[in-house]
């Protein structure tokens, strides 16, 4: 075996399984208080991509402006997306809140191809550009620099999850709605601050996806590879986020490069079949999540 190739995919697949491990905590993050799968969250993050875009190709405004305020723009619409759409459905059964976040990926996919084509695009190059060598291992600057910055922004949240007020506060609403309302928590506030933070987070990782491979409409799709780690991991777990990202990354790169592109989604879909037939619950997960 050539040890140096098998370190190199390695390499890359922990960089993959990064930027699936901040997305997924943002999927993690909205079920965990508001018991909503957000199948929208490959369309959020498309959509962060390409707002990015269009701050800094299309207005010319610097880099980092792009990505602060392309950051804030998608988290206000999954504000408005929480406070006129989601908010009006709780209490409605789980499947149709489920086909609603479909149908806001769908109407997501429109309004991109209607502001911006349907054809696939780059982003402005913002990334150090230098190989970086691990050891003898090369791993490209774009994925390396990806998975340092989305480990850096999960550990920064794991912090202020534990410690900030309105952390707690969000730990205690997805604990117990009912026994947050007694202690005088705002939960429908902490249900919208939730889809702002997980927009924004699905915003930086769209922005990091694109810069490496591109955006297009379809980025969408890598939803359903964070839906497969989410679940792999257990919907309400965020360990089991972090963990299933790295796990599912790594994967889906040794089977594209052993066993050809178009086995990374098998691969993937084969590992969720394996675990919710010994764990319908996720490796990670609790046993009384409802499934769909």
């Amino acid at each position: 075996m050539d040890w140096l190739f098998f370190s190199e995919i390695g390499l890359a697949g922990l960089g993959s399984g990064g930027l699936y491990a901040l997305t997924g905590l943002a999927l993690v993050l909205i079920y965990k208080a508001t018991r909503v799968v957000n199948m929208a969250i490959g369309e959020i993050l498309m959509l962060g991509a390409y707002v990015f875009m269009g701050f800094s190709a299309g207005l010319a405004l610097p880099i980092w402006a792009s990505i602060i305020l392309a950051i804030l723009v998608t988290g206000v619409v999954g504000g408005v997306v929480e406070r006129a759409i989601i908010r009006p459905m709780l209490g409605e059964s789980a499947i149709s809140i489920f086909m609603i976040t479909i149908g806001l990926g769908s109407v997501l996919i429109g309004v991109v191809e209607i502001i911006w084509g349907a054809n696939p695009q780059r982003l402005i190059e913002f990334m150090p550009k230098d190989p970086i060598f691990i050891a003898d291992a090369y791993l490209s600057s774009k994925v390396g620099y990806a998975f340092l910055i989305a480990a850096i922004v999960v550990g920064l949240f794991l912090v202020i999850f534990r410690t900030w007020r309105g952390g707690v506060a969000l730990r205690a609403t997805a604990g117990d709605q009912a026994a947050a309302y007694s202690m005088g928590i705002n939960v429908p506030k902490v249900f919208s601050s939730v889809w702002v933070l997980t927009s924004m987070i699905a915003a930086g990782a769209g922005i990091l996806v694109g810069s490496i491979g591109g955006i297009s409409p379809d980025m969408g799709v890598y939803g359903l590879s964070v839906l497969v780690v989410v679940i792999v991991g257990g919907l309400d777990s965020l360990l089991g986020a972090l963990i299933a990202g790295i796990l599912v990354g790594l994967i889906e790169t040794y089977a594209g490069a052993y066993l050809g592109g178009e086995f990374k989604m098998l691969a993937t879909f084969m590992l969720l079949v394996v675990v919710l037939v010994i764990r319908p619950y996720g490796l990670f997960g609790t046993h009384e999540i409802e499934r769909l």
